[in-house]
């Protein structure tokens, strides 16, 4: 049984649809061990918690970046995690969390990759004028979002698309993604050649 860790700032909104795939095994023979978050009214944490998942909160305030990720990485070893996912979780890792977990941590991002890293990647397709967005499911490497790409997915962007209307398109397939990206991480089936994941 592989066991996940989720890291979440927010809601937690994929790391719900994560445990809802968990549950009816599209992610076979994996469990959500531990969910951390650095923000204590963060609303995941409640939602993890009434579905019968651990929480830990450790605020990042008063502690230096890998101070804080040691914090959270004392808690992932101890829960037994094999995989680290990130679900909105608003904070860059430290150099030695991400070496740590080499190759076991992923991220979602709502932009299809290279394109518009960072915050506000929705915001920033539209005032490119941008056809097409998406999202990417990446290994985290100790870049911004930058490591190899697992899967995308794309969406169109529509005329009179808002931020709001984009962004909630995008977030529908960000669950299916990143469920499909999880299993395969978990299944061990691919390999990677430089910033290609080859599924075996």
């Amino acid at each position: 049984m592989k066991r996940i860790g989720i890291l979440i700032s927010g809601r937690g909104s994929n790391m719900l649809a994560l445990a809802d795939a968990v549950k009816h095994g599209r992610i076979p023979n994996a469990e959500i061990a531990l969910v951390i978050s650095n923000i204590e009214t963060a609303a995941g944490l409640e939602r993890a918690r009434e579905l019968g998942i651990p929480t830990f909160v450790h605020s990042h305030k008063g502690c230096t970046r890998e101070e804080h990720d040691r914090a959270m990485a004392a808690e992932l070893r101890q829960a037994g995690v094999d995989l680290v996912c990130l679900a909105g979780y608003m904070r860059l890792l430290s150099p030695w969390f991400i070496r740590e977990f080499e190759h076991r941590i992923l991220n979602i991002h709502p932009s299809v990759l290279p394109s518009f890293p960072g915050l506000d990647a929705q915001k920033q397709a539209l005032e490119y004028g941008v056809k097409f967005s998406g999202c990417t499911v990446h290994l985290v490497d100790e870049e911004l979002d930058h490591g190899p790409i697992v899967k995308q997915s794309v969406v169109p962007v529509l005329p009179g698309d808002t931020t709001e209307m984009l962004s909630a398109r995008i977030l529908a397939e960000e669950h299916q993604t990143y469920i499909e990206a999880v299993a395969l991480i978990l299944s061990g089936q691919f390999h990677i050649e430089g910033r290609r994941i080859i599924e075996s």
